[in-house]
């Protein structure tokens, strides 16, 4: 398959940033003294994907809905805040030299389930911005991921792109869209039949390779 774009995933497959994350969220609930818990990385690989609403009633089922809700909110807003001041590479091995030179040849897109401002944040810190076309989320659209994928094909008018993300959901989302899906297996999470896999980002190159 020659694929006319790819469309990519963040968390769990260009980079790592639950270890910031997880600092940043943390410091809202030391805030809350209810709240006893505490996020880890580990825990959020196991979140992150999730629609932001639904990683709410997952971490804080013991609050109110509106509670859990702001409660995320703050924890995003520091979030945002931690990550911006990071001076870390949270890239995972090269994914910026890829995304250079995929671009080149291939048209590159994100939909990721981040909140409004995650992506461009991303492009801003790992200086790829120039890389990617065109990029959407359910922060934006208030849509899951299958219909952001299908709304940054229509917008841009692809053919036959592939969606490259790390956990069940993503290949759930490519399914839905009507589009091959590849699983990034170094990400965080397990998938069932991918079409394709990759056990490093720099494999895309081999896998879809430029057309002479």
């Amino acid at each position: 398959m020659t694929p006319d774009s790819i469309i990519l995933d963040i968390d769990g497959t260009l980079w790592n940033s639950t270890p910031i994350v997880s600092d940043a969220w943390n410091q809202s609930l030391e805030l809350r003294s209810s709240l006893t818990f505490r996020f880890t990385p580990e825990r959020l690989t196991h979140l992150f994907g999730h629609p932001m609403q639904e990683i709410a009633d997952l971490s804080f089922p013991s609050l109110p809905p509106q509670e859990r809700y702001a409660l995320l909110d703050d924890c995003m807003e520091r979030e945002h805040a931690f990550l911006s001041a990071c001076t870390q590479d949270l890239l995972y091995p090269g994914v910026a030299d890829t995304v250079r030179k995929l671009s080149s040849y291939c048209p590159l897109f994100i939909v990721s389930n981040c909140q409004s401002g995650y992506i461009e944040l991303f492009l801003e810190k790992t200086g790829l911005a120039s890389c990617i076309t065109d990029f959407e989320c359910p922060g934006n659209t208030g849509l899951g991921k299958g219909p952001n994928i299908r709304l940054v094909m229509e917008r841009n008018g692809l053919k036959a792109p592939v969606y490259v993300g790390d956990i069940e959901s993503d290949r759930q989302a490519a399914a839905e869209a009507g589009i091959p899906f590849c699983h990034a297996s170094y990400g965080f999470g397990s998938v069932e039949a991918p079409d394709y896999a990759v056990s490093s980002f720099p494999d895309l190159l081999t896998l879809f390779p430029r057309q002479i």
